[in-house]
């Protein structure tokens, strides 16, 4: 099994690549997206979709692993995130990916033990996980990763 995992963001969108079935997984790749915080956000939003189809042809996952939408306490910060999350959801879609949702607390508690983790302890602990040398950055890559991880963990085989 081929997972990619995304952590949806606007000006930078994480994603990481692991291959392997339950608890027993290995990282291919990660990286992020960045469409320019000078562009207009329909120009972001376009820029990740293409970008994000090349990570699609160029890995061929068969499955999507996305962060949950959370509550922000900025109202616009969670439109544009939410409009960034559909159209992460339409390329996965639209690829024939299977998609799976996993809330940002349940990601963190998988991976550190603890649901409050900061950033920091999750680099961390996918860099120990994937046997990594260094950690994995940015950190919106190794939260991508964070999250397919965290499907390996809660898949069923």
């Amino acid at each position: 099994m081929r997972v990619l995992g995304i952590d949806p963001g606007s000006e930078v969108l994480g994603w990481g690549i692991l291959d392997g079935g339950p608890l027993k997984y290995r990282g291919v790749a990660y990286g992020v997206i960045k469409p320019g915080r000078r562009a207009a956000f329909p120009k972001r939003l376009s820029t990740i979709h293409n970008d994000l189809l090349e990570v699609i042809e160029k890995y061929q996952p068969d499955i999507l692993a996305i962060e949950e939408a959370f509550f922000a306490k900025n109202a616009k910060v969670a439109i544009k995130l939410g409009q960034v999350r559909g159209v992460v959801l339409l390329v996965g879609e639209s690829s024939g990916l299977e998609i799976v949702e996993y809330s940002p607390r349940l990601i963190k508690q998988t991976i550190v033990g603890y649901g409050n983790a900061e950033k920091l302890q999750v680099q961390e602990m996918v860099r120990v996980l994937l046997k990594l040398e260094k950690i994995p950055e940015p950190h919106d890559a190794a939260d991508a990763l964070a999250t397919g991880i965290c499907h390996f963990h809660h898949c069923t085989p």
